[in-house]
């Protein structure tokens, strides 16, 4: 029923709170009520004020390491049994990476979605659904669903992990959301599945190139799953279900950055896994379906090329779309105070059709060959762009 047989491990024992009142959130989620026009990601990833409060992933069914009659409830739970397939005949470093911030992910989405079951089964004042597609009844069933098959997810990765003698294998760590009612918290859902797409398609590119090939058909397998997810968390927010012919892609430095705005502690050091972590790129300007210029934000402090005598001339925003080469716009008005660099950069959608999730990048180049030539001469990111036009009927 596993993947493969693992001897048992003694694991980090993740942080927790002491009483049940601390494991709810500490919002009130009002019903989904779909007024927006447009849906951006800039508000939600590090401008919200309010966010989930921070705790660890529960271990009530045994995740991250269940026991056979625990991982039977989890399999049960997500309509499908953790693949018996034997484990690649081999793993180089990069997969191994690959596998270290899959499940570094993984752990945090488990975490994302319990914390989003807990305020609908404690029955939050205000947390129900108006959706007319969806009932509560209907929507606990399918976040129960969705969070079983993340934890296979993970299951899976750190399976690998630990088949091949991984240095690391990232536990649970404490987390918060920057989300303050049920719309955010969807539209949450929504933008880290298609950040997460993004990321393993650059998965599968490593494995190919790093003759991983045994790796391939259960993270394509992963893939197809997080793609239903996001099809019916657009549908919840009134969106097409299918966001664009090829979904943006990107690179795991970049979902690695953005995923620590979320971490509060781990039982472990971070840096352990060896993927760059970048300062953050704010949006500072809510994206719209046309040609504008978009305000940045990027704490440069300490970095070494950076100073207020720089005139900032060689400074770009590139942008990661669907499956084009990178976008470079040369920034304007750039203001440099306290180490806090702020400027505008053109937003070309015209011309690229730049809807659903676009990824922002300062880089000190342009004229990029392809995504992974970005890593390299990035000095702040991933900025997350979303633009999305409400369905009309």
């Amino acid at each position: 029923m596993k993947l493969y047989k693992t001897p048992s491990r003694t694991r980090f024992q993740p942080l927790a709170f002491s009483t049940p009142d601390e494991i709810v959130l500490d919002f009130i989620i009002q019903p989904i009520m779909f007024t927006q026009q447009l849906i951006t990601s800039a508000t939600l990833l590090g401008l919200s004020a309010a966010y989930v409060a921070p705790r660890a992933t529960p271990a009530g069914d045994g995740f991250p390491d269940p026991n056979p009659q625990q991982l039977l409830s989890i399999e049960q739970q997500a309509d499908g049994l953790l693949s018996n397939l034997p484990p690649p005949p081999q793993l180089s470093n990069a997969g191994i990476t690959n596998f270290q911030l899959i499940a570094f992910n993984e752990n945090l989405e488990v975490s994302f979605f319990d914390e989003i079951i807990k305020n609908i089964t404690s029955h939050t004042p205000g947390f129900s659904s108006n959706s007319s597609a969806y009932s509560e009844t209907a929507l606990l069933e399918i976040l129960n669903t969705v969070k079983a098959q993340e934890e296979l997810h993970a299951i899976t990765a750190i399976n690998n992990l630990e088949h091949f003698n991984a240095p690391l294998v990232p536990e649970p760590c404490t987390y918060k959301f920057p989300v303050s009612n049920l719309e955010e918290a969807i539209t949450l859902a929504e933008t880290l599945t298609a950040v997460v797409l993004g990321t393993l398609q650059d998965a599968e590119q490593s494995f190919a190139t790093n003759g991983d090939d045994g790796a391939v058909r259960a993270v394509s397998s992963v893939i197809g799953q997080e793609g239903e997810q996001n099809g019916f968390y657009r549908s919840l927010l009134n969106l097409k279900p299918s966001e664009k012919p090829f979904l943006t892609t990107n690179v795991a430095a970049f979902a690695f950055s953005a995923l620590q705005q979320f971490i509060v502690s781990c039982p472990f050091d971070i840096t352990q896994i060896p993927i760059p972590i970048f300062p953050p790129l704010q949006v500072l300007t809510t994206a719209e379906p046309r040609d504008m210029y978009l305000s940045f934000s990027a704490d440069l402090t300490g970095n070494p090329d950076i100073n207020g005598g720089s005139d900032f001339s060689g400074l770009f925003v590139t942008y990661l779309v669907g499956q084009q080469l990178p976008i470079s716009e040369p920034i304007i008005n750039p203001q440099f105070d306290g180490g806090v660099l702020t400027f505008n950069a053109l937003f070309p959608f015209t011309e690229n059709i730049m809807s659903g999730l676009s990824i922002a990048a300062l880089t000190n180049s342009s004229n990029f060959a392809n995504a992974d030539a970005l890593v390299a001469n990035t000095l702040a990111a991933p900025g997350l762009i979303q633009v999305n036009d409400m369905l009309t009927a």
